[in-house]
């Protein structure tokens, strides 16, 4: 089967097959974006906001023929494809505004001499490594600030997200970036590495699993690349008391099966006070239960099939081994008979150390209940994931539930609401959650060459 295809993971059915690079392509491609930075470098702030600034534009001009490519690719229903690319688009509208004041110089304390500032300047080619869960927003994490910046973009996007990604590229060309200024490269990921090794390419980043930000973490350590990991999450949700629980199970039920729960920052564990558990579980389920799922592409359809069917069998074994070690289904609990990939929405209860579901990621609408006594209980059991990635606290005291949300090792923390995203907020997290930050003014401090300039007195 083609790496880089349309395959409908609602039917099952391969749409249409994209054509692949081999080294040389791939290496041609790295001679292109360089030749292009050499001349995108030197254009103006100004000028390359205009670019940003049009894209943003044509992300709300195209939103439906951009919305229908990611629902028939992934399973995104259109009603959430429709926020995703109103949200990327938002993303190259606040760079278009603010990277040029972003990009001023920097005045330091002089010191001794006439003036003493740090200068932003671009650093070069950058290889970008996307997945397909969120396949135009994770690219504009990436691409807005560092094509504000200068740099010019390799993007090596997921196999099944190649209409998507050929859509960026259009899309950024129509909106008058130079030729070479963003460059899909549709390569094997066996390919990687010797893009990485090209002295051109001066930075990579990757949003995707463990095992990937590993391999590019190795490969980038090899040749003293700079690298930024966006990796998996655990994310929790610590429920400390909620005065109409209902509500509170609503919000927990939407933002856990938003994109099929296939979201690294989704609230994957929910942690409630012991006096409201039981009528926090009866309502998650009621919710769960309502949820339409369906063909993505249908409006009314809330939760779409998953990636594929190999992400949907490895989430059923999960499952499968937390219930044959005591855990209880609420509902759901396994694949739905039908064709394509989809998989019951699930909330699970009576979680245990010894269940691959406690210390694991579950990338898939299943949601995870946990009991607990107090605040510090609820705090102590966050904390014990590998991950670190976000996290959140719910209480009808706002300022009690800011104090545990700081004790929380995550990247992100918050309270009353949970996975917020926006241009001017910054996005990473800590521990295995991987390192470096995207978005707002963060976004633009990762791939830059920070250059002091001192200007000393002239010497009598």
């Amino acid at each position: 089967m083609a790496n880089y295809r349309t395959e409908n993971p609602a039917t099952g059915e391969v749409e249409k097959t994209f054509d692949e690079l081999d080294r040389d392509g791939a290496l041609a491609a790295v001679e292109k974006a360089h030749t292009a930075y050499e001349t995108w470098r030197q254009t103006s702030p100004h000028d390359r906001a205009q670019v940003l600034r049009r894209t943003a534009e044509l992300y709300d001009e195209r939103a439906d023929e951009l919305a229908r490519a990611i629902a028939v690719e992934m399973g995104k229903p259109m009603r959430e494809a429709k926020g995703e690319v109103k949200l990327s688009g938002s993303i190259y509208g606040w760079y278009a505004e603010h990277g040029p004041d972003l990009l001023e110089d920097e005045e330091l304390d002089a010191q001794g001499a006439l003036r003493s500032v740090v200068r932003k300047e671009p650093v070069g080619v950058l290889l970008g490594v996307m997945p397909w869960n969120y396949p135009y927003y994770q690219v504009a994490r990436f691409a807005a600030p560092n094509l504000m910046l200068g740099n010019t973009i390799l993007l090596k996007h997921a196999g099944i997200c190649a209409a998507s990604s050929s859509l960026i590229e259009e899309v950024l060309r129509d909106a008058g970036l130079l030729e070479g200024g963003y460059i899909n490269l549709f390569a094997s990921s066996k390919l990687i590495p010797d893009v990485i090794a090209d002295p051109r390419v001066q930075g990579v980043s990757l949003t995707g699993s463990e095992a990937a930000g590993a391999s590019v973490a190795e490969a980038a350590g090899k040749n003293l690349t700079k690298s930024v990991l966006e990796l998996g999450g655990s994310d929790p949700m610590v429920v400390l008391d909620a005065a109409d629980v209902g509500t509170m199970a609503k919000v927990a039920a939407r933002a856990r099966l938003s994109n099929c729960g296939q979201a690294c920052n989704s609230p994957k564990r929910m942690f409630v006070d012991d006096a409201i558990y039981d009528d926090f579980v009866d309502a998650l389920t009621q919710e769960v239960e309502k949820a339409t799922v369906g063909d993505p592409t249908d409006e009314a359809t809330r939760v779409g099939p998953m990636s594929s069917k190999d992400a949907r069998d490895d989430l059923d074994e999960q499952v499968r081994d937390a219930v044959s070690k005591g855990a209880t289904v609420r509902t759901g609990g396994k694949p739905l008979d039908r064709p394509g990939s989809f998989y019951a929405p699930t909330v699970l209860t009576d979680l245990t150390p010894k269940m691959r579901a406690w210390s694991e990621e579950l990338f898939g609408p299943v949601a995870m209940v946990y009991r607990v006594s107090d605040a510090d209980e609820a705090v102590r059991l966050a904390n014990e994931s590998s991950f670190g990635l976000s996290g959140s606290v719910w209480s009808d005291d706002p300022e009690k539930a800011a104090e545990v949300a700081a004790r929380l090792d995550v990247g992100m923390a918050f309270v009353n609401e949970h996975g917020t995203t926006l241009p001017g907020l910054p996005f990473g997290g800590v521990k295995r959650s991987g390192y470096g930050r995207e978005l707002s003014k963060e976004g633009m401090n990762e791939f830059v060459n920070r250059k002091l300039v001192r200007v000393a007195a002239t010497k009598k």
